[in-house]
């Protein structure tokens, strides 16, 4: 029996594996130490070097990291002792024949130990494999205590990734349920499957697993330590196969849950003060790959960056342009990519004040989720370490408040680029703060961007809440960016950047205003961003409102993070 165990900590930073671990010689065992950024007491301390004082005395609480060992087995499933067997089902394999015996090969050999007794179950409770079912018996006769069936529905082909993910988010709700402490997860009908689709489906189903046992508790008074300790991956590959790809899974997990975390954060916790810093502690703890140029008022004043201060200008909490680049331990670069983030740590509306039902002002504190998903990303990228490629990590990091000193509907900022615009509304703020951060992209001799916005409500009434919009001029850019987005699992649509529309964002004393019309506002946005970009880059806006926020959990996504680290990865040597 061939075993890889690989334990994934549910939080945020990384640490060296413990020389403890190269004394071990029956299995391989790879750990990743992920610390929180925000629920460390040390830097608990240094944040008060930023702000003033933690508004209303609230405190990150200290959070014991948890840990999940994952092993790859190729075992006999009836042979399996633990707490709950999960089997990953498609409705083709919940088909029955004239006597009501499962025609899949696993799920019969299964019913026959149980005496039949999986099959009465299923028809019971009305399981039929379709996607989002998900179902779990307490069956005598096999060595675990329980099986879970989740479907799998159709499980067509290009939803693969974001079907396996969700297997294992069911699981490890499952889990949670019945304080398991140990699982196993295996499919049906995985026979068809090429060994890098196995590959590929073990590390959609770790990463599900590891997400959806996370929860952060770190502003509750009291919370529950989570019991999973072990899953087991039976039939998915061996060791040696799933070793190297479960580490990486393990380093995009810990980039997806800081990204959770820094959203979901509030606004009088995570300044744009703490948010520089937290940037800043992901550079030393992976000095020999990152470093980073944290931009203060008077820097960004002598860049001319007049768009993203005027935003800036009410806050009591200064603005903090954060600048973060990696570059390869060894070898040449032969790419360079700039990743830019909305850093709104909370927006107000300014004079043009969020109100009305819908208007969702109580969660403003996720319009930083860009740069959560760019600061994730440059997390996990900081522990990969990618070859051949340098990243440039940017955010424009300030608060949208109101006050005397607060910019005005109709006043002319200047931008970086030395375009004017006029404000005809100051909830259109984002596009302001990312005008100057593109420009700082583009003089960094960067030949992509990807810049990624909380941006629009009109592109969430577009596409809804789980799918994000791509604006881009690109189609080769399109193609590399899709192509990520299907092994990350990650819904993304692409929309037009239709040019007509810019007549509605022409102004009369400037070189244009901030927002058009009522109609295409995603679009339209996406035109003003355009503006700020040099012609010879390729660039992409993805406009991530609705995706940003889970509303039935009420917790932060940490959408993006994976997706991006795809795309480096495909552009690096």
């Amino acid at each position: 029996m061939a075993v890889v165990v690989v334990s994934l900590f549910s939080s945020l930073v990384g640490s060296s594996t413990p020389s403890i671990l190269s004394k071990l010689s029956s299995s391989r065992i790879l750990r990743f130490s992920l610390a929180s950024p925000l629920s460390s007491r040390r830097r608990l301390r240094m944040a008060h070097t930023v702000t003033r004082a933690t508004l209303g005395l609230t405190k990150p609480a200290y959070v014991e990291v948890p840990k999940i060992d994952f092993s790859a087995k190729e075992i006999d499933l009836v042979e399996w002792k633990g707490d709950v067997l999960a089997v990953g089902v498609t409705e083709k394999d919940m088909a029955k024949d004239e006597n009501s015996k499962f025609e899949n090969s696993i799920l019969r050999k299964l019913d026959t130990h149980l005496g039949g007794l999986l099959a009465e179950a299923s028809v019971e409770e009305d399981f039929t494999g379709k996607a989002g079912q998900s179902t779990v018996f307490r069956l005598p006769g096999l060595g675990c205590k329980r099986i879970g069936l989740i479907g799998l529905g159709q499980c067509a082909p290009t939803s693969a990734a974001s079907v396996y993910r969700g297997l294992g988010e069911a699981v490890a709700a499952a889990a949670k349920t019945v304080q398991a402490n140990n699982v196993a997860i295996t499919l049906a009908s995985s026979e068809g499957l090429s060994v890098d689709s196995k590959l590929l489906t073990a590390s959609a189903i770790a990463s599900g697993t590891v997400l959806g046992i996370f929860e952060d508790c770190r502003f509750k008074s009291e919370s529950k330590k989570p019991s999973l300790k072990s899953v087991d991956i039976i039939g998915l590959g061996s060791a040696t196969e799933l070793e190297k790809k479960l580490k990486y899974t393990g380093d995009v997990c810990s980039g997806v849950i800081f990204g959770r975390e820094l959203v979901n954060a509030p606004a009088n916790v995570l300044t744009p003060g703490v948010l520089a810093e937290e940037a800043s502690k992901i550079a030393s703890m992976y000095s020999d790959v990152l470093t980073a140029n944290i931009l203060d008022v008077e820097k960004c004043k002598e860049l001319k960056m007049g768009s993203y201060l005027g935003v800036a200008a009410a806050s009591a909490n200064p603005p903090h342009f954060i600048h973060l680049c990696y570059k390869p331990p060894t070898g040449p670069v032969k790419a360079k990519l700039g990743l830019v983030g909305k850093g709104l740590t909370f927006d107000s509306g300014g004079y043009n004040i969020k109100t009305g039902p819908g208007c969702s002002i109580e969660l403003m504190k996720f319009d930083m989720g860009g740069s959560a998903a760019v600061l994730g990303a440059a997390k996990a990228l900081g522990q990969i370490k990618p070859p051949g490629v340098e990243v440039h990590f940017i955010v424009a990091a300030c608060e949208n408040m109101i006050s005397g000193t607060g910019m005005r509907p109709g006043d002319v900022v200047t931008a970086s680029n030395g375009k004017t615009i006029e404000v005809n509304n100051t909830d259109a703020e984002g596009r302001l703060t990312l005008a100057d951060a593109l420009v700082f992209a583009c003089n960094q001799g960067v030949e992509k961007i990807i810049d990624l916005a909380t941006l629009t409500g009109a592109c969430v009434v577009a596409l809804g809440p789980s799918i994000a919009g791509v604006f881009t001029p690109s189609d080769d850019l399109a193609k590399e960016v899709f192509a990520a987005s299907e092994v990350s699992g990650e819904k993304l649509w692409r929309m037009p950047l239709e040019d007509s529309y810019w007549e509605s964002m022409k102004s009369g004393v400037a070189d244009m205003v901030n927002t058009g019309g009522r109609q295409g506002g995603a679009i339209t946005a996406s035109l003003f961003l355009k503006q700020f970009v040099d012609e010879k880059v390729q660039w992409m806006h993805i406009d991530m409102a609705g995706p940003v926020w889970n509303e039935k959990k009420k917790c932060a996504t940490g959408f993006g993070v994976s997706t991006l680290v795809e795309w480096v990865l495909k552009n690096s040597s």
